[in-house]
């Protein structure tokens, strides 16, 4: 994600194009918290989605729209979901849609925690050209709380616990129950879905440091490649998750 092609229409707003740029540097905050997400017995977010940029060539030209998908799934290149907006001219995709886009057309994402808003990068930016009655009348017709435009927090707890930046809690405090988990099923650490992926592969993507220290001490292969040829370090590193870079290479 380092060198990545941020996909705008002509004439767009300087400030919403940085803030596509903004979300797909921090996606990979938004895809560790929803990754745990889908492991938590009782849901702990209220929203999770992700806008992405949709095109197609209408009349010779690029016609790009922004639309927010949800049910959202990551393996570390494409992006995966289901449409939840109706197109304006695109013809080539309809609200219900499942859908598969390339991370580098990412342009936000916002998830909510108790009503708190993180990310929502291109929602603050137009929120930061509205009057005090016009933000207000705008987050109670979402319902949630978006702060401050000028604050944009990518981490449940960011200012209380800075340390969360590095590490999500759960993955620290899930330690014990992984360790058990493979102690009894050991040929998890080993098993290769249908892409390739290993349980040391989907962890790297989500930046769960204490769950790849588990696994490797258990055995795990860092040199493991999925079928288009990545290994974990391949994917700390375009995910620039540093502080995994030691454990992998």
């Amino acid at each position: 994600m380092e060198e990545t092609k941020i996909f705008y229409a002509d004439g767009e707003n300087p400030k919403m194009i940085e803030a596509y740029k903004k979300a797909q540097e921090t996606f990979k905050y938004f895809w560790r918290e929803l990754s745990w997400e889908y492991r938590r017995i009782i849901p702990g977010l209220d929203v999770a989605c992700v806008k992405l940029a949709f095109t197609q060539e209408i009349d010779n030209e690029t016609v790009v729209e922004h639309m927010w998908i949800n049910d959202v799934n990551f393996d570390g290149e494409n992006i995966y979901g289901v449409l939840v907006n109706d197109p304006d001219e695109l013809t080539n995709v309809n609200n219900g849609d499942e859908v598969q886009i390339p991370v580098n057309q990412i342009s936000d994402w916002l998830f909510a925690i108790g009503g708190k808003v993180y990310g929502a990068f291109t929602i603050q930016a137009m929120r930061s050209e509205m009057s005090e009655e016009e933000r207000a009348s705008h987050d109670e017709a979402w319902g949630l709380d978006f702060g401050d435009f000028n604050d944009i927090l990518v981490v449940n707890e960011q200012k209380e616990k800075p340390e969360n930046i590095i590490e999500h809690p759960m993955s620290k405090n899930m330690k014990e129950s992984l360790i058990d988990f493979v102690k009894n099923n050991p040929e998890e650490i080993t098993a290769q879905d249908e892409l390739g992926y290993t349980f040391l592969h989907r962890e790297t993507i989500a930046g769960n440091q204490t769950s790849i220290e588990v696994l490797l001490e258990s055995g795990a292969d860092k040199n493991a490649k999925t079928e288009n040829g990545k290994t974990a370090l391949d994917f700390a590193k375009e995910l620039k998750w540093d502080h995994l870079l030691p454990l992998l290479q």
